[in-house]
């Protein structure tokens, strides 16, 4: 059956794995379809996120192409099987497409980890925060839904996934919202920060060493390291990578990011020493400075 409407990231995620298993196994696409009863056009649609695949014939091809890990299986399985419905669902019209792909995206994945260069992650920002960034846009109800967008996404904070944030300091110091809402900001940072599954760094203008990355980005974990999509902001849009390299190249940068970072807010450390020694007190000492 074929999908109705436009093809959603997962949906291209889901068929670019079927490809990439495939022609690692040596099979053709007429080779592949003949293994489920379907003709090599069929296969190639499939595997552009044209039409749905049932649960019977994917493990039939995997079983075919060799793939042994159950947790890729599982994790693809569900890719697969998803209706892509969800709380986001109401938004259809309303904001992007690509804003709607990062919402599912998010709402799949059991680990986020995020780095913000200018702005406090979406996911974290107060709505007067988000007003401020929204405020010159053209098209009042399109920022209504765009900032009600960004706050619905914050429900994913639960802790049933766990969240590792590291943001630069540039970002902490930035006051086009003004001082008021900023100094709300930071303190929520701090509030956020108790929770058992939100770790939060800032990646200070004295790090030892430049970014590892020139560009904000995502990385959204679904239970399967292999199944991770990165989404990196670039000028007018999101790109989505899902590729091997890809995947292990920025789950490299993360890991470099969070060793230049200061270490982890952490609320229950009693504080000694500088204000500038970890993230809670870079955070404090940025608090200390707006004055309001």
């Amino acid at each position: 059956m074929g999908y109705k409407g436009p093809i959603s990231q997962r949906q291209r995620r889901f068929g670019e794995e079927l490809q990439r298993q495939r022609v690692a196994a040596g099979l053709s696409a007429a080779e592949a379809g003949a293994l489920v009863g379907m003709g090599g056009p069929a296969v190639s649609h499939t595997e552009a996120g044209r039409i749905t695949l049932n649960a019977e014939r994917l493990e039939i091809w995997l079983d075919a192409y060799g793939c042994t890990d159950s947790a890729y299986r599982a994790t693809l399985a569900e890719m697969g099987r998803s209706a892509g419905k969800g709380w986001w669902s109401e938004y259809e019209n309303k904001v992007s497409p690509l804003a709607l792909d990062l919402a599912e995206t998010e709402d799949r994945s059991v680990r986020v980890e995020n780095y913000e260069m200018l702005y406090i992650p979406g996911v974290l920002q107060l709505r007067s925060y988000t007003e401020a960034i929204f405020e010159d846009a053209d098209g009042g109800t399109d920022i209504a839904d765009a900032v009600r967008f960004r706050l619905d996404r914050q429900r994913i904070l639960d802790e049933s996934r766990d969240f590792h944030f590291v943001i630069h300091e540039a970002a902490l110091r930035m006051r086009f919202a003004g001082d008021a809402v900023m100094r709300a900001q930071l303190i929520h940072l701090l509030d956020l920060a108790e929770r058992p599954n939100i770790t939060i760094q800032v990646l200070p203008f004295t790090a030892a060493k430049k970014p590892p990355s020139p560009n904000s980005f995502l990385f959204c974990e679904p239970g399967c390291l292999d199944l991770s999509t990165v989404i990196v902001d670039a000028p007018g849009r999101a790109e989505h990578y899902g590729d091997p390299e890809s995947i292990v190249a920025y789950r490299q940068m993360f890991e470099q990011l969070r060793d230049l970072a200061l270490p982890a807010v952490d609320t229950a450390e009693p504080r000694r020493g500088t204000a500038s020694r970890d993230s809670w007190g870079i955070l404090h000492h940025l608090l200390y400075l707006i004055q309001v």
